[in-house]
This record gives structure tokens, sequence and C-alpha cells, in this order.
């Protein structure tokens, strides 16, 4: 595949996901992409990162696993492009994105993060805490109202990078190997790039690589939340910027405070800032500069610029699509 089959497999993929999501019988049947990657995360963190090794081999052992990672998701995507390639030049490039829209979580990451609004409205803080628990990694029962609807948001601004950007991005460079591979490496980050005593060493490549490989997608997602505010009577865009400029950089993470603080800025909000994982409290900077007290009408103003902001990513593929098929014609 060239460039312009790769953007066209990237929209169509999109558009797919968007529509119908990752079924739940599919799932029950035979898993999820990410799970099937996670098992072999697993069975390279049982068999490379030993507790009788020390930690310069854990280091190289990990850099061994971040590799066999990759290669192992690369080589499974592009057979599966390959096979799809033998369908024909229409039903392969479509059958290549279906295949594609299982890397990508807009419409399940929209349905999660709507289902604690819901939840907090129809059955408060307990139901929120359930809710959230979902799709963040810090212990619930520490949250009042306030962070469970922040937590919620700041879920939606970084998994918006890391969970459709990005995957998006690779593929649209790439193809579907494209975005194995960033899916692969998201998924060791999330499994085994913690700074604990097991995997300070194991799981330093993998986090290395995250953050390298989500750099770029992370500054498109804030700019594109940006542009979406423009459109959008209830944020700011130039709020968004000033939050950029100021804040982004003094997120822990060297990513997430892109999208995070342009989503603070545009809603006029306070995000991040100190948070608990397990019993440890973590200190960290806010991003924006606007109230704290966040409500559940806040997620359903987020969850709208979100929207509109993927819609945005959606016209700017097909636009670069276009461009490169006036190019193959001329």
């Amino acid at each position: 595949m060239a460039p312009l089959e790769f953007t066209l497999v990237a929209l169509l993929a999109l558009g797919f996901e968007a529509a119908i999501g990752y079924p739940d019988f599919l799932f029950r049947r035979i898993g999820h992409p990410v799970t099937w990657m996670g098992a072999l995360i697993g069975l390279l963190d049982r068999t490379l990162n030993r507790d009788e090794l020390e930690a310069d081999r854990r280091r190289l052992n990990g850099m061994l696993a971040a590799a066999l990672n990759v290669a192992a998701s690369v080589l499974v995507a592009g057979a599966i492009g390959s096979l799809a390639g033998l369908a024909g030049p229409i039903a392969g490039p479509c059958l290549v994105a279906v295949a594609g829209s299982t890397l990508l979580a807009a419409r399940s990451l929209h349905v999660h993060v709507a289902a604690v609004a819901d939840a907090m409205r129809q059955g408060g803080l307990e139901a929120g805490r359930l809710a959230v628990g979902h799709i963040v990694g810090r212990n619930p029962a520490h949250l009042d109202a306030a962070g469970v609807c922040r937590a919620a948001i700041e879920s939606l601004a970084e998994s918006f990078s890391d969970g459709v950007t990005a995957p998006l991005f690779w593929m649209a460079i790439f193809g579907l190997p494209g975005a194995a591979a960033y899916k692969a490496i998201n998924t060791a980050d999330s499994m085994i790039g913690h700074k604990t005593p097991r995997y300070l060493a194991f799981g330093w490549a993998s986090a290395k690589l995250d953050d390298l490989v989500n750099l770029p997608a992370s500054r498109l997602t804030a700019w594109a939340i940006v542009a979406a505010a423009l459109a959008d009577d209830g944020a700011s865009a130039a709020a968004a910027v000033r939050a950029i400029d100021r804040d982004a950089r003094r997120h822990k993470s060297p990513n997430a405070g892109w999208p995070e603080a342009a989503m603070a800025g545009a809603l006029g909000l306070r995000l991040n800032g100190p948070k608990v994982y397990g019993d440890t409290r973590v200190e960290d900077a806010w991003m924006g500069d606007g109230r704290a007290e966040v409500n559940a009408y806040d997620i359903d103003r987020a969850l709208r610029l979100y929207r509109r902001a993927v819609l945005l990513i959606a016209a700017v593929l097909g636009l670069v699509w276009l461009g490169l098929v006036i190019l193959a014609l001329g």
C-alpha cells in the first residue's frame, strides 16, 4: 500500500469504529487485539523479568521485550494486509480498514466517559466512582464528586490522543502495521511502563518508546481541540492556547499535558493536579486556571468538544486523501 491507500484506510477505519465500535459478541468470543497484545506482553514479562535478575539485565531484557512486542504486532498486521490485498483494490482496503478500526477507540471512549456523567446524574457519587473506575488507573474511592468528573474529562483528553489520534496518525503514515506497532507500544507502557521496583528497569524501554510515539499525536490532539473550540459557543480557543502555552510542559507526562491543558483551557476548568494511585499521593501540576469544581454538565461539554475535534480530524484526513488523489492523477 502507498500513502494514498494508507490515508484512505485510516479514514475508513475511523468511520467504521465511530459507527459500530468493537462488537461485544466478538469480544466475548475471541477477545480484542489489545488483549492479545497484553497476553504476549505478560508472557514476555514472566519470561524475561524474573526476580533473580539484576537491574542491568532486566533493562536489556526489557529492550528485547519491546522489540519482540513491536515485531510480532507488525508481522501480524502485515500478514492481514497481504491477505486482504487478495480481495482486490476495493475490498482489500476496506478489509484492512475494518481490522484497523479495532485499534481505535473513538466510539468506546465516548461511551465510557458519557457513562460517568449519566452515573453521576442518576446514581450519585458512588455510581460515578464505579463508572470512572473503568477508565482511570487511580483509586476512585478517594474522589469526591468534582474529582470524579475531572477524572472523566482528563481521561477523555488523554485517551483522545492515545486512543484515537495516535493510531490514526501512524496508520496514515505506515498503514495497519504502523497502527499495530503503536498500539503494542502503548499497551506495553500501560502494563510494564511503571516506575515500580519490578518494572523500573524492565519497563524502561517500553515507557521511553511510548513517550516518543505519542509526541506528535499529543500536540495534534491539543490543536484539534483548539480548532474545535472555535466552532463551539461554550468553549474558548484563545483560553485553550494560553493553557497549552502555560501548562502543557508542567505535566509529569511529556505528552498528556498537551490535550489536558487544551481541554481545560477551552472549557474554563482546572484539570490534573494531585492524584492518589492506590494509597500513594502523586503531586502534579494543574492544567488550566478555571474552576476545579467540575460537574456532569462539564463532562457533556467536554464530549461535545471531543466530537467536534474528531470530526475535524476526519475532515483533515479526507482533505489529505483528496490532495493525494489529485497529485496521483496529475
